[in-house]
């Protein structure tokens, strides 16, 4: 398979995977369980799954100043946007807070054009704000918010664009497994130690416990390690513009299984997301197909991350 449609495949699984976990939320909160005990579980679950596997397949752990790295990234970055995130939705809607933070596709493409020395094409950059306009139509109303609402989700956004950019870098040397493994961990100890501190509330129930399972599974192990693969396969800033998915499957989901109404509108939005998204990715796997020796520079053709492509 072309490694650019795998990277797409991955970065799209990673999305319905982190779009799902909206739906688990709701159960495990419905089942007494706070922000920060979910959390907690999340990544300690999560971390312990991925640790296990690592040592009895026998993966290469990240070192020296990569595992320094991804521990700044999982213990700062990851846990400074999960609370800014969910801080922000103490002060503005769930609609702006999460078209907030889908300005990082942008943020990343522009960022990595300036840092990284990433390609910036016009029609790269279309790509981008066609989704998020897509995202804006797919979220529909209640666009409402107090100023530190907005300080919050544009925070949330900087600092998951900052985590991104960050990782694209380290994953050019560094396998994606073992990256995903360490941010879990460090951001499990951060969580843990914040949950000592406050006494958080734990699931009642097993529906609860179940609930948080699927987080840990499903909304953390595969969601991040795919978007991880996915990004020594594509860069930074194009599997950025994939996940806009992720907005969609959320409000999908949320139909299905909690009866939140989905118009025409949100139809509108995700169908302008997913041509946004294909032509992305199609653009893209022709300029790197298989066998054509795509310049792998960061100027001429392939992302410099997909250096690491034989070491995955």
């Amino acid at each position: 398979m072309n490694p650019r449609i795998l990277g797409a495949l991955l970065v799209a699984i990673s999305a319905a995977s982190f779009g799902a976990m909206a739906i688990f939320a709701r159960y495990a909160y419905a089942d007494g369980a706070d922000v920060i005990a979910v959390l907690f579980l999340r990544f300690a679950i999560a971390s312990a799954l991925m640790s296990a596997y690592m040592v009895v397949a026998r993966r290469r752990w990240p070192s020296g100043r990569n595992l320094a790295m991804l521990a700044v990234m999982g213990g700062v970055g990851y846990v400074g946007q999960s609370f800014a995130f969910f801080s922000a939705l103490n002060h503005a809607s769930a609609g702006l807070v999460a078209l907030l933070l889908y300005l990082y596709p942008f943020l990343v493409t522009v960022l990595g054009a300036l840092f990284l020395r990433e390609p910036l094409g016009a029609g790269r950059v279309l790509a981008v704000l066609a989704a998020l306009g897509g995202t804006a139509l797919t979220l529909g109303g209640g666009i409402a918010g107090e100023p530190l609402g907005v300080a919050l989700g544009l925070a949330s956004a900087l600092l998951y664009s900052v985590y991104i950019l960050t990782g694209s870098r380290v994953l050019a040397t560094a396998d994606a497994l073992g990256a995903a493994t360490v941010v879990m961990i460090a951001a499990a100890v951060v969580f843990g130690a914040i949950a000592l501190a406050t006494a958080p509330r734990f699931p009642a129930a097993p529906a609860g416990w179940a609930a948080v399972l699927a987080i840990a599974v499903v909304s953390t192990v595969i969601a991040m390690g795919g978007f991880f693969a996915g990004i020594r396969r594509l860069g930074a800033a194009d599997a950025a513009a994939l996940s806009t998915l992720e907005p969609v499957v959320t409000i999908v989901l949320a139909a299905i299984f909690l009866d939140e109404p989905l118009n025409a509108m949100q139809l509108v939005g995700g169908a302008i997301i997913l041509a946004a998204l294909v032509w992305l990715t199609r653009s893209g796997a022709s300029r790197a197909a298989p066998g054509e020796g795509a310049p792998k520079d960061g100027r001429g053709g392939a992302n410099a991350t997909d250096r690491a492509e034989g070491r995955a």
